[in-house]
């Protein structure tokens, strides 16, 4: 993780993901990765914020997220330095003079969310955004295609596990940053922390995750701008009103060459749309 900012960070390393044995469906005994998994609690300016479960990949990154998409950090200037020591499982953070008494205020007031691993949402972030109005971008379907490929490559710790969540930001045919945890809301969190320490804007980009488009996860795109919003998974209701309030673009159950647009269809560009005929009925096709 390169760091473009004046903050004094650490550049902590985790234990590898394990192995253990395993009984397949034919009584055959098999070596299996498990996903790590570790607590992480948060103290900013020695005050306790959170504890977050995390495969601890990018923990500095997760934890500049976290604040910066829960509202308790508006601005990276306000960071001095983040260290996090797995000896004790925590993360300290000390800031130029953040008011804590506005901190007491958020984390008293959350709504609780259906997100999984941390799930939690406070109440004014999502009335930062009821008058955001995201910047539009267009897309191409063939961009899509191509960066459903480049995904499905990158998710490596899910085809070896199974057991976590994987996002992406991308640039056009481009993957800048691509981030896989225990939970999305994590993944999302350590990709808007790399984005402030390298200076990455969200304008024109397109943020991919493996998992729901809740409320939850379609807030925190919008918190870094980003125009479009991809799922391999379905959406919520919520999620579908946050999107239409925020104009973000909702893309879900996209795999392969299949997706559907929720919202926003007039920002995707249909250039590649595959042939509608049946496999293996092509001459009849023809005839019709």
């Amino acid at each position: 993780m390169s760091n473009k900012t004046k903050i004094d960070i650490s550049n902590s390393k985790r234990p590898p993901t394990s192995e253990i044995s395993v009984f397949d469906e034919y009584n055959k005994e098999r070596t299996f990765p498990i996903t790590g998994e570790l607590p992480l609690t948060i103290y900013v300016d020695k005050k306790e914020i959170v504890t977050l479960m995390t495969l601890g990949h990018y923990p500095e990154a997760l934890v500049i997220g976290y604040l910066r998409n829960q509202g308790i950090i508006n601005n990276i200037d306000q960071l001095k330095s983040v260290h996090v020591d797995w000896s004790v499982n925590t993360a300290a953070v000390t800031t130029n003079g953040l008011d804590l008494a506005k901190v007491d205020n958020k984390l008293k007031h959350k709504v609780v969310t259906s997100g999984c691993g941390q799930g939690t949402t406070f109440s004014g972030v999502m009335d930062d955004l009821k008058d955001k109005k995201i910047i539009r971008k267009t897309t191409k379907q063939s961009t899509i295609y191509h960066l459903l490929k480049l995904l499905h490559d990158k998710n490596e710790i899910y085809r070896k596990s199974g057991a976590v969540h994987g996002c992406a930001l991308c640039d056009d045919n481009k993957i800048l940053d691509f981030v896989e945890d225990v939970g999305r809301h994590n993944a999302v969190d350590a990709i808007a922390g790399h984005m402030w320490l390298d200076n990455i804007e969200g304008e024109g980009k397109i943020f991919y995750t493996t998992g729901r488009l809740t409320s939850e996860m379609v807030i925190k795109v919008a918190q870094m701008n980003i125009s479009t919003l991809l799922s391999r998974s379905g959406i919520t209701e919520m999620g579908l009103n946050v999107a239409i309030n925020t104009q973000v673009t909702l893309l879900g159950r996209a795999k392969g060459k299949h997706f559907l647009v929720y919202n926003g269809k007039d920002n995707i560009v249909f250039d590649a749309m595959p042939d509608p005929r049946p496999d293996g009925a092509s001459d009849i096709w023809k005839r019709r």
